[in-house]
């Protein structure tokens, strides 16, 4: 007798027209009703910017804005200065992303292929470092960044002081390491005998076997920086080279509120066209650290 997986709804009944239109039914309400909950705020955001100031703040709220104003986007982008406040987050970003694929890679590839002495002790005490909270290690970086040892250099107000932080990211480099982990040796052992050395081999077969979860850390770096608050908040007093994060909450004081829903909708649509962009590499890095090569 052979055993099947077991679902809710027969394959029988579902072979039934009248079993065929249920279910198709039921999915279609079940898939409307996650839309709708996950659409439903960002349309409140896109157009509670275009209301009035008045209307914004009704009580019933309307649904559909009586009148469509566009000033509030248009004001955002010039009386918060988002230009600049973007490029400061994008420049932050993308530096901190480099350097932590870069060294995370590298920490990543020697732990799980060179196997150096200590490399489990060296792996542990890595690790622990998650079960410390993030708010406990805020004074320590701060110490250590307005005043560099040896150097003694002060980070504040510069990009390094954010590049350098993020770079010791327990997190990325232990899901880098567990998917090196999976990479068959046969492979490795290949390509020296061929005569291809260590970095190499990393170049030319380990990184582009590593895309999709290559593609996961991304997405965590970027997505890390991108909505930080308080580290860049503590790093940048000078408010021309603050991130958006930190900008949005420094110039509200003084500003209507749909020019801030404004302001917030322009500040989360790189961080939505970036997740459209990579979905399938997320999916593809989430259900690659699942098998085993």
């Amino acid at each position: 007798m052979s055993s099947g997986s077991r679902t809710l709804v027969s394959p029988l009944t579902l072979a039934r027209p009248r079993g065929k239109a249920l279910y198709w039914t039921v999915f279609t309400a079940v898939v409307l009703l996650f839309a709708l909950a996950f659409l439903f705020p960002v349309y409140w955001m896109v157009t509670g910017a275009m209301k009035s100031p008045d209307e914004v703040t009704r009580t019933p709220p309307t649904l559909v804005p009586q009148a469509w104003h566009l000033s509030g986007y248009t004001d955002a982008w010039d009386l918060m200065d988002l230009p600049t406040h973007l490029w400061n987050t994008v420049v932050q970003a993308a530096g901190a992303w480099l350097l932590q694929l870069v060294f995370c890679t590298a920490a990543a590839y020697a732990l799980s292929k060179l196997k150096p002495a200590f490399g489990k002790v060296i792996l542990g005490g890595i690790l622990a470092t998650l079960m410390v909270p993030a708010q406990a290690l805020v004074v320590p970086k701060y110490l250590t960044v307005a005043d560099l040892p040896l150097i003694h250099t002060s980070l504040l107000n510069d990009p390094l002081g954010i590049w350098l932080p993020a770079v010791a990211n327990a997190f990325n480099l232990y899901l880098l390491k567990r998917f090196f982990d999976q990479i068959p040796s046969d492979v490795l052992e290949a390509a020296e005998i061929d005569g291809a050395g260590r970095l190499r081999t990393l170049w030319s077969i380990v990184l582009p076997m590593s895309r999709p979860v290559l593609g996961v850390v991304s997405i965590f770096a970027l997505v890390a920086v991108w909505q930080d608050f308080l580290w860049p908040l503590m790093v940048f007093s000078d408010t021309d080279k603050q991130p958006i994060s930190v900008a949005l909450v420094q110039l509200s004081q003084n500003i209507q509120l749909t020019v801030l829903i404004a302001a917030m909708v322009i500040a989360s649509i790189p961080m939505v066209l970036m997740f459209l962009v990579f979905q399938r590499h997320i999916i593809a890095g989430i259900s690659a650290g699942s098998t085993k090569g």
